[in-house]
């Protein structure tokens, strides 16, 4: 190729990365538009392998790779020009981060020698996400004489983000002027091989399990069915974070811990603690963990720390499924069912208790929608919960079911980009609903951009209650005047949702009651295609629902015998 040619050297170097990522396991990128990328923006399209999606805004571009790399567990590429355009993909970095998504950041920038110098759309983009990525590069701008590594650029990249630790990984190219260009024969295959990947620790025998043990089954789980069939062989409950891929039609499968937590009973009789993935969002079984005295061994397949209490007293760096089905070949099952009964018994007392106080509503309640959106979605669906009240609703109070995936941004918990992620989810090939609330949706309307166009079946059902829902259960809502604690917490926004969603030229549903929802749902999958379902709450009624829930899950866990030891 023409040493000098850059159009040609640009379009040679990222058409090799695109090859070298594609051979490694690449089939989606989210580019979105700018001039400076447009090299490897080109040559995304041009390969023919990668399925390319575009998206206007970087933000809701970022979080809909990060989707669609959570619901697929494979690397997806996004792309931005330079500049703050490149700073909008911070927030989805940084969730990649914490929740271990593999996400491969392709940034463009001006060349060394224009930047620090006023040049236009130039922003320091070196090391732009900190210790959030587990790899940053700034590579050289495309020179012949360097071509000989451009594979080996990508292969590092790439196995960065998708290794024994999988999360985001910065690569920031620089493009010098003319952009476009043909791409000359690409470098020659190399014979680096893939680095070994770190499988964990050899196993540990455990030692005597006690009779009285607890499994709490987090997100991050890669077998759920070892993980059940442990708690099975041990005779011990599984307290199910919708997440875990846990919570489904088994003996040994808790789904109302929060409730049950809520009143002393079998948790102070346990001996022993094993923990599987992340924790619960709940609370109160966070409390409850924090306080525990027992042996408490957390399974992780990396080494990174998920223990704020700091209450964790074995660590094991193992999959959750390697580590259960070695300790279940050094076992024998029990045949003593008493201790995991006498969990299940009160979770199903709960259950019906639920299900009584919501049959008596007459209007939309928020758990009520909660537990309707996850009995609609098909089997073989996907889920996804925002943060905030809705994946609290889902936690607390929806039933065990089996074949539905529940995703949800938990790393950093924040409602960033939950729309996009929806989107990445379905543009994953299953029917898919996202349960968020109006303020997370207003943070997210750029996700409707060109939504219709997707060729997805997504239903997104919005709680609409005017306003930050979660803050009236916090001392805020009573420590501070109405007038105050509206301007600060509550913040009504008053946007038509229905108007909006129509801005966009989606369908909308506004929904009378529970029951109302999951036939939405229902029908809307079933039909294909995006459709949006309204909810709207009251904030006030909404805080008054759940006291009643968990009151009558209590009474219904006491006189199942939850407290009776």
């Amino acid at each position: 190729m023409a040493a000098d040619d850059n159009g040609v050297l640009n379009a040679t170097f990222c058409a090799t990365l695109v090859d070298e990522w594609v051979r490694n396991g690449l089939t989606d990128a989210v580019v979105c538009p700018g001039s400076r990328s447009t090299p490897m923006a080109v040559a995304l399209v041009a390969d023919g392998r990668v399925r390319v999606h575009v998206h206007h805004d970087e933000r809701s571009g970022s979080f809909m790779a990060l989707g669609l790399a959570r619901a697929t567990g494979r690397a997806v590429v996004v792309l931005s020009t330079s500049g703050t355009a490149a700073v909008e993909f911070h927030p989805a970095v940084v969730e990649a981060d914490l929740d271990r998504v593999p996400l491969l950041v392709v940034t463009a920038d001006r060349p060394p020698r224009l930047r620090g110098i006023g040049a236009p759309q130039t922003i320091d983009q070196v090391d732009l996400y900190g210790s959030a990525v587990r790899l940053s590069v700034d590579a050289p701008v495309p020179t012949s004489l360097l071509s000989g590594d451009w594979r080996t650029l990508a292969k590092h990249t790439w196995w960065a983000t998708s290794g024994a630790d999988p999360g985001p990984v910065h690569c920031n190219l620089p493009f010098d002027e003319p952009l476009l260009g043909k791409p000359a024969p690409l470098p020659p295959l190399d014979d680096i091989a893939h680095a070994v990947v770190d499988l964990g620790d050899p196993f540990a025998d455990p030692g005597p399990l006690p009779a009285r043990g607890l499994i709490l089954a987090g997100s991050g789980i890669d077998d759920p069915a070892a993980v059940l069939q442990l708690a099975d062989t041990l005779g011990w409950p599984v307290l199910a974070d919708p997440r875990s891929g846990c919570r489904v039609l088994h003996r040994c499968a808790i789904a109302h811990g929060d409730t049950l937590f809520r009143t002393d009973g079998a948790q102070n009789d346990v001996q022993m603690i094993i923990r599987f993935g992340a924790l619960p969002a709940s609370k109160v079984i966070g409390e409850w963990v924090a306080n525990a005295t027992v042996p408490h061994v957390h399974v992780d397949p990396t080494a990174v720390v998920n223990d704020p209490s700091r209450s964790v007293t074995n660590r094991v760096r193992q999959s959750a499924g390697s580590y259960a089905r070695s300790v279940c070949q050094l076992i024998d099952p029990t045949d003593n069912t008493s201790w995991c009964d006498r969990w299940r018994n009160a979770d199903d007392a709960v259950e019906r208790a639920i299900e009584n106080v919501l049959a008596a509503a007459t209007s939309i309640t928020e758990p009520g929608v909660a537990r309707a959106v996850v009995a609609a979605v098909p089997s073989g669906g996907s889920l996804v919960v925002s943060s905030s009240m809705p994946i609290r609703d889902v936690e607390w109070f929806s039933a065990r079911r089996d074949e539905v995936a529940v995703l949800s941004n938990r790393g950093a918990n924040g409602i960033d980009g939950v729309v996009s992620t929806a989107v990445g989810v379905a543009l994953a090939g299953v029917p898919t609903a996202l349960l968020i609330g109006d303020v997370a949706f207003l943070h997210d309307t750029n996700g409707l951009l060109g939504l219709d166009a997707r060729g997805i079946d997504l239903c997104i059902v919005v709680v609409d209650n005017d306003g930050g829902g979660i803050f009236s259960f916090l001392p805020q809502a009573t420590a501070l005047g109405v007038e105050q604690f509206e301007q600060l917490f509550g913040t009504p926004h008053g946007v038509d949702l229905a108007m909006l969603a129509h801005a966009h030229g989606l369908p909308v549903l506004e929904a009378t009651d529970d029951l109302t929802v999951g036939l939405a749902v229902e029908a809307a999958l079933a039909t294909g295609g995006v459709h949006i379902v309204l909810a709207r709450s009251n904030r006030a009624d909404n805080v008054v629902i759940h006291d009643e829930l968990q009151r009558a899950g209590v009474a219904g866990a006491i006189a199942a015998g939850w407290a009776t030891a």
